[in-house]
């Protein structure tokens, strides 16, 4: 009976030191959206994130995904040389980018005329966007700027008394061909407007040499 007890003993004391020597497991802590810090963009990294995400998009021809960028008030006009024409460029809203994307068959729209003949610029919105829009792989241009002007050809550049107040961005090619001497340059304009701390885009302008 002696040694039961005994034994008894040891095996309560081994487990009431175990317990005692061994700490408790902090709980795990759990990390949630309201405990992530939210990051504020400077205007330049804001700008250079949005450009390259629309060129990624222009570049991948998800021209349906545009829509969410586009001026919900103005909607997105369309300039296929560095003069803004307001009688005669286009201007979208997202729901008729849609629609018209998502014709089997496109209707033919004039964008306005062509430079050096004055021949209007009737397209199909996907033959304009690969004539007017990404006809140089602006994603990764040779130079890129936060407004300022990166190429100048003879015609007037008027963004700045169109868009009084936005930013842009400038994707730009010097040129391609050296027999060219620099003729064949290209720029890809992206007008935004902010609205309630986001920026909207709110016009495309295409500019290369003109007569």
């Amino acid at each position: 009976m002696r040694i039961v007890l005994f034994a008894f003993f040891l095996l309560f004391s081994f487990y009431s030191c175990r317990n005692k020597s061994t700490p408790k497991e902090k709980p795990i802590e759990t990390v949630s959206a309201d405990t992530i810090p939210v990051i504020q963009s400077d205007k330049v990294s804001a700008l250079t994130s949005l450009n390259r995400t629309i060129m990624s998009v222009l570049k991948n021809k998800n021209y349906d995904s545009l829509s969410f960028f586009i001026h919900p008030v103005e909607g997105l006009r369309f300039s296929p040389y560095g003069y803004v024409d307001t009688l005669n460029d286009v201007v979208l809203t997202g729901l008729k980018l849609i629609a018209e994307m998502g014709k089997k068959k496109q209707d033919i729209i004039r964008w306005g005329e062509y430079d050096g003949t004055g021949d209007p610029i009737k397209m199909t919105l996907n033959e304009y966007m690969q004539r007017f829009v990404y006809d140089a792989d602006f994603l990764n241009p040779e130079k890129m700027s936060i407004n300022e002007f990166l190429g100048a050809g003879n015609s007037q550049n008027n963004i700045l008394t169109i868009y009084p107040g936005c930013d842009f961005t400038d994707s730009h090619f010097s040129g391609f061909e050296e027999k060219y001497d620099g003729m064949d340059w290209r720029s890809l304009r992206l007008i935004f407007k902010k609205i309630d701390n986001k920026y909207y885009l709110t016009g495309i302008v295409h500019d290369e040499w003109t007569i």
